[in-house]
């Protein structure tokens, strides 16, 4: 069976589809055991401690994003180095991205590890949670280098049109993860320290699981010898790609944080209702996600392969699949959204059911909103222009910071509701005129270049 995937050819659809399956399935599995995760310490740790894991969210969000959305970028010159079919510039950029990349894994550790009390001070964490979120979030600082790792290498292996090896690795550490979350919590009850230790250990079984299929399965990216040395040229080009998509992840993070600090400062009962509605709402939210890594990679190896006319055939072809899946979703959130909140606290807990239960069918609404934005976003990444996609991030921010100042004083939980919806049509104000621009651009250099 081929390891590699050409999206260069044959119907976008199918293509897009063959790739996004896997990955959706894998990130729904990975936010799956993030649910378990929250779902053991609600109800066998206590409503504190779950609070005291989802305070910090915001946080790991700007730092896990900025880490995550540099692989991505790194990983975008392999990707149309491959539609090229320049193997050995492929090498070389994976050579440049991953001494790049221990450079930021150890920067990103040490600065984050030393700057966890004031970070949880400035989102406004209360006091009574406070000691379980610092022990649980220098853990996941601790982690940075495995999350890295992973990213990255699974990053190159999406960058040949494999999407299936990554979902696999996924299945096998989301097992260790909630085997091991049994096992620190549950039988050796050690609280939300359990947690973050058993999420580092299952981030560095899935980092070593796709270094081992690269060397056995994928030899076609390991650099050689002659492939390995600095290069100032490649060095700068993946900069370029990868530091705007880890910046536009931050960027949008602060907004979140943001909205997370005036939701803090709502109480205690309304950290709980935040951390249990987004835990649900990314479970669903990561199918959109991976629409848009789909189209990264296959605008990623069009645009190598000078197929522009397929990339206006994809971004259909991606919307009409995303508009069939938020059809799946209002069927599934709408009649069920309680119910699911349950998993999270006990019943008797009414009124963190109904504020996270509120917050999940507002924000269904504007899944395709949502759906567009990330679409849009990652084909302009995928095609080699992070700093447009990073200027929508821009955009999220100043939705979310302005809810957080103004909406959320006015209005309660209900503003912090209606803080994503907000940011996502912001975001595609931006991004619907910036891709159609773009993409009359790119058509009219093509034209010229063939016609020299």
């Amino acid at each position: 069976m081929s390891t590699v995937n050409d999206m260069t050819v044959g119907s976008p659809t199918r293509g897009i589809v063959h790739f996004a399956l896997p990955l959706v399935c894998g990130y729904i599995l990975q936010q799956l055991y993030m649910v378990i995760d929250a779902a053991i310490v609600g109800r066998f740790v206590g409503v504190g401690p779950l609070a005291a894991v989802g305070a910090s969210s915001s946080i790991m969000f700007l730092i896990m994003g900025f880490a995550s959305g540099c692989c991505s970028g790194f990983a975008i010159p392999v990707a149309q180095a491959f539609g090229a079919k320049d193997f050995g510039d492929m090498r070389r950029y994976v050579a440049g991205a991953m001494r790049l990349s221990v450079v930021v894994a150890a920067i990103m550790t040490l600065l984050t590890s030393l700057l966890c009390t004031p970070i949880l001070r400035m989102v406004n964490t209360p006091d009574a949670i406070f000691a379980d979120a610092y022990t649980f979030l220098l853990l996941q600082f601790l982690a940075i280098p495995f999350t890295i790792g992973y990213n990255l290498l699974s990053g190159f292996i999406r960058a040949l049109g494999n999407s299936k090896t990554p979902f696999y690795i996924l299945i096998f550490s989301s097992l260790v993860n909630i085997l091991l979350d049994v096992v620190f919590i549950v039988i050796m009850h050690m609280g939300v320290e359990g947690v973050g230790v058993a999420t580092m250990l299952a981030q560095a079984c899935s980092a070593w699981l796709c270094w081992r299929y690269i060397r056995r399965h994928m030899p076609q990216l390991i650099p050689q010898a002659a492939e390995r040395g600095y290069d100032r040229r490649r060095a700068l080009h993946l900069l370029n790609n990868g530091v705007p998509m880890g910046l536009q992840f931050s960027i949008t993070a602060i907004g979140s944080i943001m909205l997370q600090s005036a939701n803090n400062a709502l109480g205690t009962v309304y950290v709980a209702a935040f951390t249990t509605s987004m835990r649900v709402k990314y479970l669903f939210t990561c199918v959109f996600e991976n629409i848009g890594v789909a189209m990264a990679t296959y605008c990623g190896q069009n645009i190598g392969a000078g197929q522009v006319a397929r990339i206006a055939l994809g971004i259909r072809s991606a919307i009409k699949i995303m508009l069939v899946y938020f059809l799946f979703t209002v069927v599934v959130i709408w009649p069920f959204a309680d119910e699911m909140m349950m998993l999270f606290v006990d019943a008797s807990q009414r009124e963190i059911i109904d504020n996270a239960a509120l917050f999940m069918r507002i924000a269904n609404c504007f899944y395709p909103v949502l759906g567009l934005l990330t679409i849009l976003r990652y084909s302009i990444q995928g095609l080699g222009y992070s700093n447009l996609s990073m200027l929508s991030g821009v955009m999220e921010m100043l939705a979310r910071t302005a809810v957080s100042l103004w909406l959320v004083p006015a209005l309660g939980f209900l503003g912090v509701i209606y803080g994503d919806p907000v940011a996502w049509l912001s975001a595609d104000v931006f991004l619907i005129p910036a891709m159609f621009f773009l993409y009359r651009y790119l058509k009219r250099r093509h034209s010229l270049s063939r016609r020299g």
